[in-house]
């Protein structure tokens, strides 16, 4: 078995994806003209990659010798491939959602289990027992949601907006809980009164040139503006108006922990997660919404999004630090004829986002091209070389 190998990664056809950002991006086609959402890269049994050299995919080939793929110090931790690499282009918004712990993960799957709800069930919440702390890096200018506006912040949008104004009393000026369970508990009815105006409002705003990106009014809009609701409004929209709205340019990145809650909002991005696919979800979506499970692992406080700036272009490979044992990512920039040297720790997963590389190992090239990704087992040295300006991102286990 080879110690470097190319993989093969899985696309998922999500409503929220885009037409042509991942088919250009992997060299296909997409003729019938299905959303591409998500490329995943890793060993999750949903959409394990596979091996181009033989044809088995990464997962069973972990299974069948996790010390000499994935190594003792990982098997030991995690009995698997801690993470999950992904590729997405989000063309529509997705959902408010929010990620449980690894306790809670745990519990709830155990829950539902004892309950006999199928995996594949629509209404289950937890699809295995493990926490998904993720990060992102902005492949384009990227926007999204991401926790709880600070107080003196959220208190002005409550003042701001007149549907609003008997909120303010609810909040207290910090008590988040209260005022995020009050409205996500509203009636039907009750919300569908409150939000109704302001999406009216905001569309006259729209016309008129008057909203920007930065603007909660932009992403109410953006939601209704093929058509206007009467009833049944996605009480997504107050968590548009009490979020933290982030830009995050090229090269820039936010991790998102346990218990906060966000929603991608528009653009591509490179992402990296726990090994897990537990969402639960509060809106802006189709999808099973479960209110009192969003509550219930909700982390009530004000954020100061962190949004992590890329090193210089000087520097090879820009580490994007994580609190999370389970995964890292980094950024590697090669000039032209440029070489790079490292050796692995884990199982690697390398994904190339411009430019063309080979990777090395002994008397083993593998050579990718834009869009191609590799894996390389642990404790395997390898040089990068550039045969043209090349950017590589790294997924591993620190």
């Amino acid at each position: 078995m080879s110690k470097i190998f190319q993989i093969k990664g899985v696309v998922q056809h999500y409503a929220w994806g885009g037409f042509s950002f991942l088919p250009q991006l992997l060299s296909q086609e997409n003729q019938s003209h299905e959303p591409w959402a998500e490329y995943w890269m890793g060993a999750h049994p949903k959409a394990p990659s596979i091996d181009l050299e033989n044809g088995k995919n990464l997962k069973e080939l972990i299974d069948a010798n996790r010390i000499g793929t994935i190594g003792a110090r990982v098997d030991t931790a995690f009995g698997e491939l801690p993470y999950l690499f992904k590729v997405l282009d989000v063309n529509d918004m997705l959902s408010i959602q929010v990620h449980p712990s690894k306790e809670e993960a745990e519990k709830g799957f155990d829950a539902e289990e004892k309950a006999g709800i199928a995996i594949s069930d629509v209404t289950r919440n937890y699809k295995d027992r493990n926490h998904k702390p993720e990060v992102m890096v902005a492949l384009s200018e990227f926007w999204l949601l991401h926790g709880f506006l600070p107080e003196d912040k959220l208190v002005k949008v409550l003042g701001e907006v007149p549907e609003f104004h008997s909120l303010i009393s609810i909040f207290n000026g910090k008590d988040y809980k209260a005022l995020y369970q009050y409205v996500m508990e509203l009636p039907q009815a009750d919300s569908d009164k409150m939000l109704l105006p302001i999406i009216e409002r905001e569309l006259g705003k729209k016309t008129k040139g008057e909203l920007q990106k930065s603007d909660a009014g932009w992403w109410v809009t953006k939601l209704y503006e093929n058509e206007l609701p009467s009833t049944n409004i996605d009480k997504g929209i107050f968590s548009i108006y009490f979020f933290n709205i982030v830009k995050a340019n090229i090269g820039e990145a936010v991790f998102q922990a346990a218990g906060i809650p966000h929603a991608y909002l528009e653009g591509q991005n490179m992402e990296l997660m726990a090994n897990s696919d537990n969402v639960l979800r509060g809106g802006l979506t189709p999808k099973h919404v479960d209110v009192p499970e969003l509550l219930k692992h909700t982390l009530f406080q004000a954020v100061h999004p962190n949004v992590m700036k890329a090193s210089s272009n000087e520097v090879v490979e820009t580490v994007f630090k994580c609190p999370v044992p389970d995964f890292g990512l980094s950024m590697i920039r090669l000039d032209k004829g440029q070489e790079w040297m490292a050796k692995t720790s884990s199982l690697e997963i390398f994904f190339v986002i411009e430019g063309d590389v080979s990777f090395v190992h002994e008397s083993n090239i593998v050579e990718l091209k834009k869009g191609q990704a590799s894996a390389i087992l642990v404790d395997t040295a390898y040089t990068l070389k550039a045969t043209e300006k090349t950017v590589v991102f790294k997924a591993y286990v620190p």
